[in-house]
């Protein structure tokens, strides 16, 4: 993303403090501080902001409600966020308030110049307005009378204001799309803002009120404060020094190499920024990416709903790492993604506990056991499965790398679980246990452990974005220094000094939940610790059963349920229900098609243990050949994969 100099400035938008934040706040500022920390360990010279948008008419009636006056109340705001971020060990390296005089002052002399160059004009506004949204709209651009992006009731404004020509800036803007591919990722944010906002035409901005006054007043009009979209857009550059006496910071960082938005305010990010910074003749930012929201299965995070849920509470209960996992890996970035509390346990169990987990603990017991704590010096290819393990080693860094670059979190993670996968399917195929009853094979009973070993420590320096624990508790585990986490490590196979000494015994570094009180804990903790009542209890486990014939157990017994593990995944040409799965069942692979491309990217399979209706005579969907059924759940639309304990081998029979 950054071009001549080894620097790297990405910003959070910079949040609202109407309210606690919940996890979809701190999704994006967790997928920030994971790219911050990739670029930190690529050599970069990471700024990594983040802040508050502390002024509006919002803030001022919430302050009223609260009996603060408006600084009282966005002061105890701040501190709270900071305390959430300081859960979340999120390393930014700037907090904007844009109650700060620094800020304060860099906006003035931005009204100012706008002002003197003809871009701002007075005039009158009249036209519907969202409070929470701090947002006008045209009576066209209601949904059903209401705002169109928060979906909440509008009232009518009509006072003075000053405009922005955005007129002025539409057709440059446009040519700066075309000429910059890459400046709006998703791609399909940058058609919604093109075919909805500047085709139709671009409406002049007002950009400043009267009807109140917790505000940056307007340079010489006092009356005016200038209003949220100027103020708050232009923390981006007011927090590096931007019209200051030092502007230092801003010379040496900007153009920003990102911006992480959430896609609901996409228009202000892609609009408005771009042409206020054409009208003070600055550098564009060179990337806004627009993710996707938190959603729950009975649909947005709401406090009536009873669904919302907080960081702090996981973290808490959960521990920091299974938390900013689930977060990355089981959410695309850029797309919608689901949180269920059934989700997230299982992801910690299956992928932080038996994948990754079980594999540190069985390396350091083997190799206690078999070499007396010390992991052999690598011998090269001394079994026939240790080139494969190397090969997808030296294929999952560099396919790390092409993803982090694209910000795409959840496919990143994927590659690295593959690794680990792969690792452990290692194990299965030298057989350890087998090879120490053999003398002779004691060279091949080394090289399996100095394979485990080094493959679980380029696990961890990949991990080291999204876990800010686990990396060190591995490393630690394998009785490694920090030296071993250097990114430049990775560019070979075989960095681990022989005679290193692993820890006598290892320490699980996550231990398994247990499902149902666990699931049952975060839905207390979403209506906001209280239990449910016993009606609701009894309404949601009290289903009426469906007439489903009866098969005796002679009939059941004919059904061949097996272990497989997906090795590929790929969707099946012109169909958005179907994948081509690819499956190993230990004594034969298999391809299997099935309808979950709706619930499942190709990418998240790749290494799930599934199971397979392995006796179904083979048929042919849209062309492509399917040898059997994986089995899945479905209730309320979503459908979910038949959990497999890891320890199962491939091939093993179902009863």
């Amino acid at each position: 993303m950054t071009a001549n100099k080894n620097t790297f400035y990405l910003t959070t938008p910079i949040y609202y403090p109407s309210g606690k934040f919940h996890i979809g706040t701190a999704y994006t500022t967790v997928a920030s501080d994971a790219m911050a920390r990739y670029k930190r360990l690529r050599g970069f010279d990471v700024r990594f902001l983040t802040g508050m948008d502390e002024h509006g008419q919002k803030i001022e009636e919430k302050a009223q409600e609260a009996g603060l006056a408006p600084q009282a109340y966005v002061d105890d705001m701040a501190a709270s966020a900071k305390q959430v971020w300081s859960v979340m060990d999120i390393t930014y390296d700037d907090f904007i308030r844009t109650t700060e005089e620094r800020h304060k002052k860099g906006v003035e002399k931005i009204f100012q110049t706008f002002l003197d160059n003809g871009d701002i004009y007075k005039g009158e506004y009249e036209g519907w307005y969202c409070t929470p949204c701090e947002s006008f709209y045209t009576e066209a651009q209601l949904v059903d009378g209401n705002c169109p992006d928060c979906g909440r009731p509008v009232h009518k404004v009509k006072e003075e204001s000053y405009f922005f020509n955005m007129k002025k800036y539409a057709d440059r803007l446009l040519d700066y799309y075309e000429n910059n591919v890459e400046f709006i990722e998703p791609e399909s944010r940058k058609n919604e803002m093109i075919n909805n906002f500047i085709k139709p035409g671009l409406e002049d901005l007002s950009v400043s009120r009267t009807s109140f006054d917790w505000g940056i007043p307007v340079p010489g009009d006092p009356k005016h404060v200038i209003y949220v979209w100027v103020d708050a857009l232009s923390n981006y550059i007011t927090s590096l020094g931007y019209g200051s006496d030092d502007d230092s910071l801003f010379n040496n960082y900007w153009p920003a190499d990102v911006h992480v938005v959430g896609k609901d305010i996409v228009r202000f990010h892609t609009i408005y920024w771009p042409i206020f910074l054409m009208a003070l003749d600055l550098p564009l930012p060179k990337k806004i990416f627009a993710h996707g929201f938190i959603m729950m299965k009975d649909g947005k995070m709401s406090k009536s709903k009873g669904n919302v849920v907080y960081p702090e509470m996981l973290v808490e209960r959960y521990g920091l790492d299974a938390t900013r996992y689930f977060l990355l890996r089981e959410l695309p970035f850029g797309s919608d993604g689901v949180f269920s509390p059934e989700s997230f346990v299982e992801r910690t169990n299956f992928d932080l506990a038996n994948d990754l987990g079980n594999l540190l603990n069985r390396t350091v017991s083997m190799i206690n056991k078999y070499f007396d704590g010390e992991i052999p010096q690598l011998q090269g290819e001394v079994t026939e499965f240790d080139a494969a393990l190397q090969q997808v080693a030296k294929q999952t860094v560099d396919v790390y790398e092409q993803h982090m670059e694209k910000m795409q979190f959840s496919i990143v993670l994927s590659e690295v679980w593959a690794l680990i996968s792969r690792t452990n399917k290692y194990i299965d195929e030298t057989k350890p246990w087998v090879l120490a009853k053999d003398e002779a094979l004691k060279g091949q009973l080394a090289t399996a452990m100095a394979h485990l070993a080094e493959s679980l420590r380029m696990t961890a320096v990949m991990l080291q974005p999204f876990l800010p624990n686990a990396p060190k508790q591995i490393i630690e585990q394998l009785g490694l220094t920090e030296e071993a986490l250097a990114w430049e490590t990775l560019q070979s196979f075989g960095h681990i000094p022989e005679g290193t000494k692993v820890v006598s015994k290892g320490t699980p570094i996550f231990p398994r939940l247990e499902v149902e009180p666990e699931v049952a804990y975060i839905r207390d903790q979403m209506r906001g610790g209280a239990p449910a009542e016993a009606e609701e209890v009894v309404e949601e486990i009290i289903e009426e059963v469906p007439d489903v014939p009866e098969i005796s157990i002679d009939e059941f017994m004919k059904v061949d349920l097996r272990v497989a593990t997906v090795t590929a995944s790929e969707p099946v040409p012109k169909t958005s229900k179907l994948l081509k799965l690819q499956l190993d069942l230990g004594y034969e692979q298999r391809q299997v098609v099935s309808g979950i491309a709706e619930h499942y990217k190709p990418e998240e399979l790749v290494g799930k243990k599934v199971v397979v209706v392995a006796n179904l005579k083979p048929v042919k969907l849209r062309g492509e050949l399917s040898q059997g059924m994986i089995l899945a759940g479905e209730k309320n639309g979503y459908l979910t994969l038949a959990a497999v304990d890891q320890k199962l081998p491939n091939g093993a029979q179902i009863k």
